[in-house]
């Protein structure tokens, strides 16, 4: 297995394959990516800005799947970038015959696998923070798993979870559902935030507030970890 750490601009990510050609196919598709993303926000500023649901009328594939996602979940279609870049990379992995392909983009993981792969769990200051992992079985068809949270890194949060991770085949969505549950998940918890979930192409929900879990729906096993830090994509 290939492991190599990728930056363009602000977008990065680590991407797992089995062979180089597969890792420059997806460096390229990440790229172009961001690029179609670059241009559409020069063009409309407000595509780049808002943390509300957004109507464009572009017709890029890339910039549909943004908008559809924050549409759906409530936020604005930056909400989806890194997922939707990290789609776009192991989709055309995919194309070139992997079976194998993993893109972690800032904690927004898009992936196929001929193996179970383990995904471990950062949640900050959580006790359960680097303790647990995911086990995601072999599938053919592409998984996201996208994590947000209201007390690590960058991103703009009202919330007070320490992870929110959603797990869906549509990697747009998982990442903007991501983000607005994280947005969402205050005490005392109200669980009818999950009912715009039923009849969704979201699959499940892990939450972490602190010592406590949250989850909602189907969830891929769990396995007690100790999670390399060295391993997390940062810059």
């Amino acid at each position: 297995m290939i492991r190599e750490y990728f930056k363009y601009k602000t977008t990065i990510t680590t991407i797992l394959a089995d062979k180089k050609e597969h890792i420059e196919t997806a460096k390229n598709a990440m790229i172009n990516a961001r690029q179609e993303i670059e241009r559409t926000i020069l063009k409309d500023p407000i595509f780049g800005s808002s943390l509300e649901p957004y109507e464009t009328d572009s017709d890029s594939e890339i910039i549909r799947k943004m908008t559809n996602a924050g549409n759906l979940a409530g936020t604005g279609p930056m909400a989806s970038v890194a997922g939707t870049i990290a789609w776009e990379g192991v989709s055309a992995m995919k194309n070139k015959g992997a079976k194998f392909a993993v893109i972690d983009n800032g904690g927004d993981i898009a992936l196929i696998s001929d193996r179970t792969v383990k995904i471990g769990l950062y949640a900050g200051n959580s006790p359960l923070s680097k303790k647990m992992a995911f086990l995601i079985p072999p599938a053919k068809e592409i998984t996201g798993i996208c994590t947000s949270s209201a007390t690590v890194g960058p991103s703009i949060s009202f919330g007070i979870a320490d992870s929110v991770t959603v797990f869906s085949n549509n990697v747009s969505l998982a990442d903007a559902w991501a983000t607005s549950i994280c947005n969402q998940i205050k005490m005392p918890f109200n669980d009818e935030l999950f009912n715009s979930l039923e009849n969704s192409d979201i699959i499940g929900v892990f939450a972490v507030i602190g010592k406590d879990m949250i989850r909602w729906g189907e969830i891929p096993k769990i396995a007690a970890a100790n999670v390399d830090e060295n391993l997390i994509t940062s810059g």
